[in-house]
This record gives C-alpha cells, structure tokens and sequence, in this order.
C-alpha cells in the first residue's frame, strides 16, 4: 500500500482541551479552502490561552475551523489537514466519488484513525453559538444557520465548503446550497449586525491583499448555473465584494472596532495546495502571529 504523504511535524502539534470559559464577543472565520490552515494554528494558539468567543461564525474552510473551535479540541484540525491531505478519501477519487465533490466529508465527519473523535456534546452545547454561512443557489443569498437551529449542523457546514464548479449542492430544508464563500466571503457584518461589541476577524489573506475583477461579460458561471440567475451573479461579483470588504476591515481595525488577525507574511498557497510542508509552515505561521497578539488582543477584549 503506497504510503500517504503528511506534515514532516505532525506529531508536534499541539493538542488537549480548550477551557469551558467562555469569553464575550464574536469569533469571524474566513475560508480558502487550505489556506484555512492558517486558522487552525490562530484557533489553537487562541484556545490554548482561554480565549473561547460565545459566538463563531465561519465560511466554508472557516466552518471546518469552527466546528473544532467551539468543541474546544485542540490540534484537531491541523491533524485532519496535515495528516490526511493526499488521502483520496478526503481530497481526490474516492471523495468524488462517494461525496459527489473534491471533499470527502463522510471521511472528515467520520471516525480517523489518527484524529481525536469530535466532541459532539461540547460542540452542541447551548452555552456557544455557531453560525454556518451557506449560500442558497436559488437566490444567490447568503444564509446563516445556527448548530441549534434543528438543521443538522455538519450536513450545514457540508454545504459551506462545498466549492462551486466542482461540487454537487447540499440540500438545506429542500434549498440547493454551495459555498457560502460564494455570496459572502468574511461575515463580519453579521457579527456587527448581531450587536456584538467585541469582534475578532481571522483572515486567510495577508493585510493588502486584493483580488482581481475582471469586466467580461462572457463568464463561465452565466454558463454552469444559468438556471440560477441570481448564484451566478454572487459568483461574478464575489471577488469586487471581497475587495470592499477587506477595505471595510481595515478602515474597522484601525478605529479599535474589531481586532484583525491576518497572515504575517504573504504565502503562496493554493486552495488545493498539495505541498505538505508549506501548510505545515502556514499552520505555524497563524500560531505565532496569534502568540505574538495576545497582548492587544486582551486589551482590544477588556
């Protein structure tokens, strides 16, 4: 059997539980399929020093983070990504074929040989929330479901990181739903919206990062969800909207409204990046730079 690459320092990452204090304010979690690993390495420098926010709210990678986040296990999500990467049951054939996408999330939800099993019962505990950003192919809006909403939260956090073009929509209530990165990339208005005072905002972008718009009129998504009008003009719009929100985000740190977290070096990451040892470098990378903010950040907290 061929063995499956993984992380050179795998067995280095920390791991043990989070405290069950719980701190106030809100936890904004960006997505980038993995470049998420960024976050994993922030979450659990964050956790480690007891900052446990009463509400997450998380878009695709950023759902998968906050799955971990809330059940308080450290080094869970840094295991699942650095370990299992190259397995086809999680990224490749065998995902595709069992899950009808590039991600395998009966694997992830499942049992790992390698992985601590999730805590489901500190996951659903009421005492935190959890908002799944999931966006609605029907509208192109984006909707945001909370883990007690009464749907289940994992079929919810399925359809947040489900990737357009390449993944079969998820069924939400009898709604077709796809990456809620496709209508709304960083979710911190709905934070603002919810009336939380205090905010922190984990990004998978170093600080200046912008995207490109394009102005063609002939776009590949008028094409695959033509009978989604409304879908493929989030898709097309998406990375305009990105733009104005990093500008948003910037313009909010710097008045003390909420505190960024950004990478502090720009990577070269991929969102399907196969190169173990540069996620492993951006794993470490999000612990340090949380490390190195704690100081402000529990000032920006009091």
């Amino acid at each position: 059997m061929k063995k499956i690459q993984v992380y050179s320092g795998i067995r280095s990452l920390p791991s043990g539980r989070a405290s069950d204090i719980v701190t106030e304010g809100c936890m904004v979690l960006e997505g980038g399929a993995f470049r998420g690993v960024y976050t994993s390495g922030v979450l659990d420098a964050l956790m480690e020093a007891g900052i446990n926010m009463r509400c997450t709210v998380g878009v695709s990678a950023g759902a998968l983070n906050g799955v971990n986040y809330v059940s308080g296990q450290i080094g869970r999500s840094a295991k699942i990504n650095l370990r299992y990467r190259h397995d086809s049951r999680y990224v490749g054939a065998k995902a595709l074929r069992k899950n009808k996408g590039i991600i395998g999330f009966d694997f992830v939800f499942g049992d790992m040989k390698n992985v601590p099993p999730l805590d489901k019962n500190r996951f659903m505990d009421s005492s935190r929330q959890f908002y799944i950003v999931v966006t609605d192919l029907t509208t192109g809006k984006t909707m945001y479901i909370e883990k007690n909403s009464g749907i289940p939260p994992l079929r919810a956090v399925r359809a947040s990181a489900s990737m357009p073009f390449v993944s079969k929509p998820v069924m939400i209530n009898g709604v077709p739903c796809l990456d809620g990165g496709c209508s709304c990339k960083i979710p911190y208005q709905f934070a603002i919206d919810k009336g939380f005072e205090k905010i922190i905002v984990v990004k998978t972008r170093y600080e200046g990062f912008r995207k490109k718009v394009s102005s063609r009129q002939l776009r590949a998504e008028n094409i695959v969800y033509r009978n989604y009008p409304g879908f493929a003009a989030s898709l097309i719009n998406s990375n305009a909207d990105y733009n104005r929100q990093c500008d948003e985000l910037e313009k909010l740190a710097a008045e003390g409204r909420i505190f960024l977290i950004t990478p502090s070096e720009a990577i070269d990451i991929s969102r399907l990046e196969g190169d173990m040892e540069k996620l492993g470098h951006l794993y470490h990378m999000g612990y340090k730079d949380a490390k190195r903010s704690l100081g402000k950040l529990r000032q920006y907290l009091k």
